[in-house]
Order: structure tokens, then C-alpha cells, then sequence
């Protein structure tokens, strides 16, 4: 979710002219294949049309696509080996990846702070779309954007992971008890908002960095984390309308319509983590209609 929104991101700043991307393969593989001693699974590239690779067991047979774009610039087969090209030892390799092609270096890899930079850094004639600020430049509207983070990113956009990656009983009742009382919390604030003062997205007309971060995880909840993550009390689809409204309304925006691949996350989802899926069986559904 973190890099498909820096993706969206940079189409609805208008800046896909100026910076190149590369998409990854959705399955999580051996970084270093050839060394026994090294388990570490990551993100690696394929080019459309290569064959199906498998999940870790061997199990599977998932599709190289046409949304795969590969790294041209450094022709790397992995991210970690872009991470080792770049001298970071941080041991993490995550997505995104904000590449400094000059310097063969990275310039950032949070994806908050990447948002940011495709803000402000590139308005001065770069982009297309300087008129859009994902950041607003209303203090009031900014300072409800971060309110609104403090419990969407810990109990929402982290806690299905928290969910999902319990390692006790407890550990996971906590997190999905949070986890609801947000989605209720948030379905009761767009409630008001879209009912009462006709606005769509969390802090007003227009789509901002809060909208983003919520969205990347709730077009996820019933296809994915619903089942993966076992947070099946309730669905977006069938349980939260006016939640399930404002994503509706997230992806009539083209940029981030283009940035939304139901296929690639269901993909990477079910593909990725052997000791939760170990056969890699992705379900049918793809959750309610985004139309």
C-alpha cells in the first residue's frame, strides 16, 4: 500500500514525464538464491512475459504481467540489490524506493516524506498539476489531517497488520478491537462529512495525503485482509457505506485508479508468506465493485 500510494501520488502530480518508475514483481522470493545461508525474501523484478515464478515452497504459479516494469536504469534484480548499489545496510529493502539516478543513490525510501517531495519539490514548472496540493496549505485542514493520522495509521493502515501477524491470542484481540472502533469512528466522520456538508474525502473537497493513506488500505480490506488477516467481523462491502463511498469516489480519480492493481495484491498478499498461505491459493473474490 506505501508505494502503490507514492505511485498514485506521482500521476496526480503530473510528474510520470519526469521521474520513471518500476513495479515489482507481487511475490515475495529469495533475494540471494544462490546462498543456502540467506532466507531473506523481498521484492525482485521480472519483465512482462517471463515465466511464472513460485512462492518460496515452490508452490503456485504466478504470472510475470504487463503491469511488471523493470529496473532499465540499473538493471537490478532485486531492491535489496538496489538498496546494496545505493550503500544502505539498513537490512530492510522495502518499497518505495525514491532512486537518485546522478548520485546512484537513495534519496528516500518513506513513503510519507516521498509524498512530500512530489508536492512541492517539482511545482516550479515540472509539474503538471502544481494546482493539487496533497499537503494543504490551510493550517486548520492540515491539523485535521494529522489528527485524523494518529489513530488511522496505528489502528488501521498498521493495525491489519497487527492482525494479521499476531503472534498470540491477546496480541490480536487488542489489535482488531482497535481496528473496528476506527472503522467505525472514520465511518461516522465521512457520515457527517458527505451528509451534511457534501464533502467526500476526510478533511474537505479535495483529496489529500490522509485520503491516500486510508484508501491504500481500505480498496485491501475485503479482498485481502478480510480473509489473510483475519479481520472478518465486518466488510466494507456490505457494513461501512459511507467508508465504502469515499473509496468509490478515491478511485474514479484516474491517477489513482492506475495505481490500484487488485490483481498484484491479491498476488503479493497470497503469494508472499508461505507460513500463513502454503500453497499460495488466491481467493476469487476481488471484494465489492470500485465502480
Amino acid at each position: 500500500p506505501w508505494a502503490a500510494g507514492t505511485l498514485a501520488a506521482l500521476r496526480y502530480k503530473g510528474l510520470e514525464d519526469i521521474i520513471g518508475h518500476s513495479i515489482v514483481h507481487p511475490t515475495w522470493r529469495r533475494t540471494r538464491p544462490d546462498d543456502p545461508e540467506d532466507h531473506h525474501l523481498g521484492w525482485h523484478f521480472r519483465n512482462p512475459g517471463d515465466d511464472p515464478v513460485t512462492n518460496d515452497l515452490g508452490h503456485g504459479s504466478f504470472e510475470c504481467d504487463d503491469a511488471l516494469v523493470p529496473d532499465t536504469v540499473n538493471g537490478a534484480a532485486t531492491i535489496r540489490e538496489l538498496y546494496e548499489m545505493g550503500k544502505d545496510e539498513t537490512g530492510k529493502y522495502s518499497t518505495p524506493v525514491l532512486w537518485c539516478n546522478t548520485e546512484k543513490a537513495i534519496v528516500c525510501n518513506e513513503s510519507l516524506e516521498i509524498l512530500k517531495i512530489f508536492d512541492a519539490a517539482f511545482d516550479a514548472g515540472l509539474s503538471k498539476h502544481p494546482e493539487r496540493k496533497l499537503f494543504p496549505q490551510d493550517e486548520k485542514q492540515q491539523s485535521e489531517a494529522e489528527s485524523l493520522n494518529e489513530y488511522v495509521y496505528p489502528t488501521v493502515n498498521n493495525g491489519v497488520y497487527r492482525c494479521g501477524f499476531a503472534k498470540s491470542q491477546a496480541a490480536y484481540a487488542t489489535a482488531h478491537t482497535e481496528l473496528f472502533a476506527s472503522l467505525d469512528r472514520l465511518e461516522e466522520h465521512l457520515r457527517t462529512r458527505q451528509e451534511t456538508t457534501h464533502q467526500e474525502f476526510l478533511t474537505g473537497n479535495e483529496l489529500t495525503w490522509i485520503d491516500l493513506r486510508l484508501y491504500m488500505t481500505l480498496v485491501r480490506f475485503d479482498p485481502v485482509y478480510v480473509v489473510y488477516f483475519k479481520t472478518s467481523q465486518r466488510r466494507i462491502g456490505t457494513d461501512f457505506p459511507h467508508l465504502l463511498r469515499f473509496v468509490r469516489r478515491c478511485y474514479s480519480i484516474p491517477a489513482i485508479r492506475a495505481a490500484t492493481n487488485i490483481r498484484h495484491i491479491k498476488m503479493h498478499y497470497f503469494s508472499s508468506h508461505p507460513v500463513l498461505n502454503t500453497y499460495g491459493i488466491i481467493p476469487e473474490s476481488d471484494g465489492p465493485s470500485l465502480e
